[in-house]
């Protein structure tokens, strides 16, 4: 296999349309790249590369322990899984925010400024699927906090009495709406950045930097 042939690992759902128009902008011909074939490597030998499709919290550990050279991965789950990668490009799409949502008939009491004062929260149950992002919230706050992992609904548990508040990502918030939730804190933003094994780097540094350049160069012409 040549010393240039790149692994790509791209997330399976709502990222992976915008994955794969990123990379067709920047050169590579991703056609047949989509979901609905089940497939989940794609071999693209006209530009020596392969693209594998994969659960978006998977993706810094394939790249981690070289599985793949390079990936598209959501700041939010590079924040939580916390692997040993390179963050080469935020490429702007796939906008979330990291929150705290409570019940509207729990609300913390709000400031001066507006913002709602956490405070008065020490001790209590937070569900979540992002334990890591939560505690390091919450310890910034002086706050002990019980976390409760869930890996779905996670806006079902103030409802049933599992937890007092949710610490989840959002686009809209429409879902915390139609749930009664209201944000009392917004943790960060995130969007979806462009991330490469450490080795692959120094090895194929040529080939990752030029597609980063790539993709940094439509990026901006799209804005």
């Amino acid at each position: 296999m040549s010393r240039n042939f790149l692994t790509i690992a791209l997330p399976k759902g709502k990222l992976l349309e915008d994955s794969v128009n990123a990379l067709s902008r920047a050169g590579l011909d991703c056609r047949e790249v989509n979901e609905d074939s089940r497939q989940l490597v794609f071999d693209l030998p006209k530009v020596e590369a392969r693209i594998i499709i994969c659960r978006p919290t998977d993706i810094p550990t394939y790249v981690e322990l070289g599985a793949a050279d390079i990936g598209f991965v959501g700041k939010d789950t590079l924040q939580e899984e916390n692997k040993d990668v390179a963050e080469l490009l935020d490429l702007k799409f796939g906008y979330c925010r990291f929150v705290v949502a409570m019940p509207e008939e729990k609300l913390p009491p709000q400031r001066a400024s507006g913002e709602y004062d956490l405070s008065g929260l020490n001790r209590q149950r937070v569900a979540t699927k992002f334990t890591r992002v939560a505690e390091s919230f919450f310890t910034q706050q002086g706050l002990q906090m019980t976390l409760i992992k869930l890996h779905g609904n996670i806006e079902l548990a103030p409802r049933v009495g599992l937890a007092d508040m949710i610490v989840d990502i959002v686009s809209t918030g429409k879902t915390l709406r139609q749930n009664r939730l209201r944000e009392v804190a917004q943790i960060f933003e995130a969007t979806t950045r462009l991330i490469a094994n450490r080795v692959s780097y120094r090895i194929k540094y040529e080939r990752i930097q030029e597609l980063s350049e790539r993709l940094r160069d439509q990026e901006l012409l799209a804005r």
